[in-house]
């Protein structure tokens, strides 16, 4: 029969389908397979109303053939097989599908069919591994048989030829090795197996290969022998597609364990099922620890996609929020309008809907490990509590209301996170701010003088330890109407009205005192004045404006901050209460060069107690030794 050429394409067409449509050559197995078992849905969706078509469900398979002599493998089918016209329109014409007009078809009398393959060119990703594909087909009901063959896009043949039962074989002449490319991997048992279980471990058919073992030879000790048999590639019921009480949690860890390379079992298994506006199913897991690269830019967050069983994206990315990047799982779904590769989603409602969807639900069960198990969500939490943190900050603060009862800090009260929620429900009545204090170490913290006075008032106090807490209570604002208060800023607000009174006439009186202090330290600091919240400190640190110690420390150890350092509005405070007070006031007009040299020592102190490194280190020496000569 003289060669046909394609209808509507040109080798320009094929040649953008082979090389740019599909990302990776071994895709072509998962479209083969998807074809067979869309092929094998259309017999069995016939026989449920045509008593002619006697094969049971347990009939059916999908059969790979790899021959490495002949440098060839087999994809073979039982389904319902193809005419020489269907072979005619469905190969002769790229992009025409005839699982798209069965669907349409079915659709239109009101049949729920799931079938996956649209488009049409699934088949066609074969020619990325092959320079030769055979197609022998019978038609289910027809006692013909026809071969279509085709070497690429210079036109195709399709001659008359012998089959003994319906279905359909696809023969792939594999393409020559390269350097680039060993296409003879695909011939390989442990090769099909892998990407059987990796894209089409869920055909709901049973995919079948003959696999070679070794194994003892019966009756001996130290002798073997290959033995050949079939093998089932695929486990084809989903886990997710079973009731939750079939389903151990043994299982769901193993499940958890294999798919997603973790030796260890998730700490929390979510699932969601959802019909009516977008119908998917999802099987989620919360990992008891974070990946070694987790907070590193290598890290690509993403759910595995699949479209009715069978995997369309590794990580589809769009599934998940950032501050949820941590969450493994997968969802399935029919009802995704997926692009012609199939590789990659179309920009959809329904992705949208999905994601809204499994926001919430992740939440919800979130904050239920929070109530009913503390020391499981308090585990999570040293994880990946930072994440939340950073969700927190970024999008300023679009997600505020989701994940601001899931962040916890150490406090005050004891060794313990504490939720914003605890915090607020021990405040005094009188205490109208949610007090927090920054540094390295919650003992760093605790020994800060502001810390002190707030603890002997009887109010308890955030202690923040990461680089992104206090940016995150920034952008967070307030928690139920409260405002979040640095106990080392002017604005703390701890005292009673009739104490801050007091202290306004105390600072006003020592004026003259304060403004020698300043005029000793010059530029360092911004102001000086007299506080009555460090108990038996003489000097502490506080800063003006928005920008705090740690978050000053913080800014400056971004990379590509060079020179250009950030530098927070430094105040001292001294202790009103002090002796050093009286003093520093006796060396006002006495000697003021060493009231200069008192001011200076208080203020590197006040540093160190900061976390602060000591500006001149060398003067702060000189000055210490020439007091203690005194």
């Amino acid at each position: 029969m003289a060669k046909k050429q394609f209808k509507t394409e040109s080798k320009r067409l094929l040649d953008l389908m082979v090389n740019s449509i599909y990302t990776h050559k071994e895709i072509f197995l998962r479209e083969l397979i998807s074809n067979a078992s869309d092929a094998i849905d259309k017999l069995y969706f016939r026989s449920l109303t045509d008593q002619s078509v006697t094969l049971t469900r347990e009939d059916y398979e999908i059969r790979l053939t790899p021959d490495r002599d002949a440098r060839t493998l087999t994809i073979s089918d039982n389904g319902i097989g193809m005419t020489a016209e269907e072979l005619e329109k469905n190969l002769g014409t790229i992009a025409r599908s005839g699982s798209f007009d069965f669907k349409a078809a079915a659709q239109e009398g009101k049949e729920a069919v799931d079938i996956i393959g649209q488009f049409g060119v699934g088949f066609y990703s074969a020619f990325m591994v092959s320079d030769r594909i055979t197609v022998v087909s019978r038609a289910y009901g027809s006692d013909e048989a026809n071969r279509w063959e085709s070497a690429g896009a210079d036109g195709y043949t399709v001659t008359p030829c012998e089959k003994d039962a319906p279905g359909t074989v696809i023969t792939l002449h594999l393409k020559a090795d390269t350097e680039d490319a060993k296409f003879s991997d695909y011939l390989e048992e442990w090769q099909l197996r892998s990407l059987v279980k990796k894209y089409s471990d869920y055909i709901r058919y049973p995919i079948r290969m003959q696999v070679s073992r070794e194994q003892k030879k019966e009756g001996t000790e130290d002798e073997y022998e290959t033995v050949t048999a079939d093998e089932t590639l695929n486990s084809m019921t989903p886990i997710w597609k079973k009731a939750q009480s079939e389903v151990t949690d043994e299982e769901y860890a193993a499940f958890y364990q294999e798919k997603f390379y973790d030796f260890e079992a998730p700490l929390k298994v979510i699932r969601q099922k959802a019909e009516g506006t977008s119908n998917y199913e999802a099987l989620l897991f919360i990992p008891a620890r974070a990946p070694f690269d987790y907070y590193s830019r290598d890290f690509e967050k993403g759910l595995q996609l699949y479209s009715s069983g069978v995997m369309i994206m590794e990580k589809c990315k769009d599934l998940l929020p950032d501050h949820y990047s941590f969450v493994r799982g997968l969802v399935d779904s029919a009802d995704l309008s997926l692009n012609i590769s199939r590789e990659m989603l179309q920009h959809d409602r329904q992705l949208k809907i999905i994601a809204k969807a499994l926001e919430k639900k992740i939440t919800a069960e979130l904050k239920k490990l929070q109530r009913d198990d503390r020391e499981s969500y308090e585990k999570f939490f040293t994880a990946f509590g930072t994440q939340l943190k950073w969700g927190l900050y970024a999008d300023y603060g679009t997600h505020r209301e989701t994940l601001q009862d899931l962040v916890m800090f150490r406090s005050s009260n004891g060794d313990k996170p504490v939720t914003l929620a605890e915090y607020v429900g021990r405040m005094p009545e009188s205490q109208t701010k949610i007090l927090y204090a920054a540094g390295e170490t919650v003992e760093r913290i605790a020994m800060l003088p502001q810390v002190e006075a707030a603890l002997a008032r009887g109010q308890e106090v955030l202690y923040l330890t990461e680089d992104v807490d206090e940016f995150a209570l920034k952008m967070l604002r307030t928690y139920e109407e409260r405002e979040f208060a640095d106990v080392c800023k002017e604005d703390a607000d701890l005292g009673t009205e009739e104490e801050k009174e007091a202290l306004s006439k105390a600072n006003a009186d020592a004026a003259d005192l304060l403004a020698a202090v300043k005029a000793a330290l010059g530029d360092a600091v911004a102001s000086v004045r007299l506080t009555d919240k460090l108990g038996d400190h003489p000097a502490c640190l506080a800063t003006e404006g928005e920008l705090s110690v740690g978050m000053e420390k913080t800014l400056n150890k971004m990379p590509g901050i060079g020179d250009e350092k950030v530098k927070a509005t430094l105040v001292l405070e001294l202790n009103k209460a002090h002796p050093v007070v009286q003093k520093l006031e006796a060396l006002r007009t006495d000697d003021p060069e060493k009231l200069a040299a008192y001011s200076k020592v208080l203020y590197a102190n006040a540093r160190l107690l900061s976390g602060l490194a000591v500006e001149d280190p060398a003067e702060y020496g000189k000055l210490v030794a020439n007091l203690m000569a005194e």
